[in-house]
């Protein structure tokens, strides 16, 4: 309900999924029974193999979450969608497993039974990496191909910040398509988004962004002329 509010007041629709691990139970936590915790091989290979007993206990969780989605559907909204974010995080059930068999994989069935399976023509699919050392590599290793999204993403947490060489790595990685900070906990300033025009939007994180930057360096930000806030959004167009 507060989605399409938002979308009716002329708002992007940005959602996440902390999906917990399906071979434990739910509702989970942010702790090692829930979004942190692990897979073995076997399971990891059981998860991703369709018609198993893991498999199909992880498409019923899916199910739950697609009457939302369903319902944004019918109501016209397009919904930002970025499920498995930070791929490349070992911290996460889901990540930091790299190459064909890996996360990736996963990632590509999930997109399948949602479009495909479910229906939902309405998601805008988020590719989304953290900006660890090896971004290089795991933009290669973690991408589960063009067909699969429409907006490439990076989390953007440590001290080198908005730099010049991660903004070239995924301007690199996109191809062409929009690229966007997926969540950070400094925000960038408005002339370092003049610097590096391809992000298509921000999203600090939580409670982060308020312990990360300053009430005057927020404000400034969002009052720079080159950032596009609710008030200047002209509302969607509806058919």
């Amino acid at each position: 309900d507060e989605a399409l509010k938002e979308w009716n007041e002329g708002a992007l629709v940005n959602i996440m999924w902390h999906a917990c691990n399906p071979a434990m139970s739910e509702p989970c936590g942010w702790d090692s029974a829930g979004v942190l915790s692990k897979l073995n091989n076997d399971q990891w290979k059981e998860l991703t193999t369709d018609g198993t007993p893991l498999n199909r206990f992880w498409k019923s969780r899916v199910d739950a979450i697609c009457p939302f989605l369903q319902f944004l559907k019918e109501k016209g909204v397009e919904v930002i969608w970025r499920p498995m974010h930070e791929m490349n995080q070992g911290a996460f059930w889901w990540g930091g497993r790299p190459g064909p068999e890996g996360t990736v994989k996963l990632y590509r069935m999930l997109h399948d039974y949602m479009v495909y399976e479910k229906g939902l023509t309405n998601l805008i699919w988020v590719w989304d990496v953290q900006d660890f050392g090896s971004l290089a590599e795991d933009v290669r290793l973690y991408n589960p191909g063009n067909k699969y999204w429409d907006i490439a993403a990076l989390d953007v947490y440590d001290k080198s910040g908005f730099s010049p060489e991660k903004y070239h790595i995924m301007t690199e990685a996109s191809g062409g398509r929009p690229m966007a900070i997926g969540e950070c906990d400094k925000l960038p300033t408005a002339g370092q988004l003049k610097d590096q025009p391809r992000w298509v939007f921000f999203m600090g994180w939580s409670e982060l962004e308020f312990s990360a930057n300053t009430a005057s360096e927020i404000r400034e930000l969002h009052q720079a002329a080159n950032i596009i806030t609710l008030d200047k959004m002209p509302g969607w167009k509806k058919d």
